[in-house]
């Protein structure tokens, strides 16, 4: 079986390309000379939840968006389309069953070099093997 991890980050770039949010630029892993804004692919953390499912899995997804616009707006108008973008989708993965996916939390700051704004999303989804 697949990892359900993976295939939940698959789904959600998929839905975040086609939402052609931040300009299609959505990265698992930056390139050197990218352009801002830009969302990049955090951490997923898979936790059986067999008590609840037969199988079934919790995975959090931790998205983080890019932005050097001066002050928060354009972070936080990135932050809102990613959200839209994902949360309650109907998000297809390959080998598993996507029960649902929610917005979690988003918390935005400024980063120490002073001139970038940091949003760090997390979301939960459930999965059942499908």
């Amino acid at each position: 079986m697949t990892d359900p991890g993976l295939e939940l980050q698959g789904a959600i770039v998929a839905a975040l390309k086609a939402s052609t949010v931040a300009g299609g630029r959505i990265y698992d892993q930056v390139p050197q000379s990218t352009s801002f804004p830009y969302i990049s692919i955090g951490e997923m953390q898979v936790i059986d939840d067999d008590a609840e499912y037969v199988g079934g899995v919790e995975v959090y997804a931790t998205l983080h968006v890019w932005s050097r616009a001066a002050g928060k707006p354009e972070a936080a108008s990135l932050a809102a389309a990613v959200r839209g973008a994902i949360h309650e989708q109907d998000l297809r993965l390959p080998f598993w069953r996507l029960v649902e996916i929610r917005h979690q939390s988003t918390r935005l700051m400024t980063d120490p070099d002073g001139k970038t704004t940091h949003g760090v999303m997390t979301f939960r989804a459930l999965a059942d093997p499908a």
